[in-house]
């Protein structure tokens, strides 16, 4: 993950126990990083949605307004978790009644092999909206985001 003086982490928390929902990009048809994301947040104590492979990004929306989550994430395999990861943050953001909604971002966000491209990537990403961008990472990264829970660190919490 990226860190930067300029840009600062959010105060937004995981509540433990709280409803996870767990999602792809549109583009994305992937699916066992979704079962799996749902077996380690089960085993972490949360109540996990899946919504599965190449969700609309209406239905996204619409999903995480109707079911309040206490956070979303977003895994990406494809690659196109970048481009399709800032437009759906900009929709889910523009809904007032997600606003305290935590919503993370990992897996393979992007395949450009310029360096300056994947360094901009996660600000990016945070800039519009999520809370925490997993660039290239993988379950480990999330599992010691959620076990920091209320005491998240910029490391941690990454940059906004």
């Amino acid at each position: 993950m990226i860190q930067s003086d300029s840009l600062q982490p959010r105060a937004r928390t995981v509540t433990p126990g709280g409803t996870v929902i767990v999602s792809t990009v549109a583009s994305d048809a992937h699916t066992w990083n979704l079962v799996f994301l749902q077996l380690l947040l089960e085993e972490a104590g949360y109540d996990v949605v899946n919504l599965g492979p190449c969700v609309p990004d209406e239905l996204l929306v619409a999903e995480c307004v109707r079911r309040d989550p206490t956070m979303l994430v977003v895994s990406s395999v494809n690659g196109h978790g970048y481009s399709d990861g800032l437009r759906v943050v900009t929709k889910l953001r523009a809904r007032p009644e997600l606003e305290r909604t935590v919503m993370v971002i990992g897996g393979l966000l992007g395949v450009s092999e310029s360096p300056e491209e994947r360094d901009r990537q996660p600000a990016d990403l945070y800039r519009a909206g999520f809370d925490a961008v997993f660039a290239g990472g993988g379950a480990a990264d999330l599992k010691r985001y959620l076990e920091a829970g209320q005491r998240r660190t910029p490391e941690l919490a990454g940059p906004r």
